[in-house]
């Protein structure tokens, strides 16, 4: 175990839940592959928050029959989307 190479690398994940409140720019997710940008999402490899707001999913399948997930910003109600 030289070099603690047996631990799983932890900045590339999943950085926010659902429900969670989030401000403009903050990172949501780093470094995979199977979460895609939704609305107020911005980004292809890490993604980031277009505007403060709550987090959550939706999956909606593609023409060809997959199922892909998107993550989502709900801005929050009483201040104007950035």
């Amino acid at each position: 175990m030289a070099g603690g190479k047996s631990t799983p690398k932890k900045d590339k994940m999943l950085k926010v839940s659902s429900g969670t409140m989030v401000k403009s720019g903050q990172i949501l997710l780093k470094g995979k592959d199977f979460y895609k940008a939704g609305i107020n999402v911005k980004g292809l490899g890490t993604l980031f928050s277009g505007c403060s707001g709550k987090v959550y999913f939706t999956r909606k399948k593609t023409s060809h029959g997959k199922v892909r997930t998107y993550l989502n910003v709900e801005p929050i109600s009483g201040k104007s989307a950035e």
